[in-house]
């Protein structure tokens, strides 16, 4: 049964500054992120900015790869998205994030972004898990 959803955004930096995400654990192998889009989140055609969900992509897929690494660090070493669909202002947007294979060094996924139940963007990426030297 899946978790219910909480705010990863609580320390100073980029994605509190933007509004911060929210985020849930389904499973071992999947993971779930929201949004809402505000006004400093919109482009001049008044529809959500790509930055902005490459950024919120990059959040929430990155927590998910950080949380299947048994909470290790991990860094993002490609992410390849895919702009199908637009979003508005007010509009909340859900990301779901899907582990497609993890090795002791890389986290490899698969996310779709869904505003109004429809697909807006999808990424698939992966994340090098860092050893931190004790």
């Amino acid at each position: 049964m899946a978790n219910e959803f909480e705010q990863i955004s609580l320390n100073h930096g980029f994605m509190k500054h933007n509004g911060g995400v929210m985020f849930r654990n389904i499973s071992e192998n999947e993971y779930e992120f929201k949004s809402i889009v505000n006004e400093n989140h919109l482009n001049t055609a008044g529809i959500t900015h790509g930055g902005y969900l490459a950024a919120l992509i990059d959040a929430g897929a990155g927590t998910a790869a950080h949380r299947c690494a048994e909470n290790a660090p991990c860094v993002t070493i490609s992410l390849d998205l895919k702009y199908i669909g637009a979003s508005n202002i007010g509009d909340e947007i859900i990301g779901n994030v899907k582990i497609l294979k993890k090795t002791k060094t890389l986290v490899f996924l698969f996310c779709e972004l869904k505003c109004n139940e429809k697909i807006i963007t999808s990424a698939s990426g992966v994340w090098k898990i860092l050893k931190i030297k004790s």
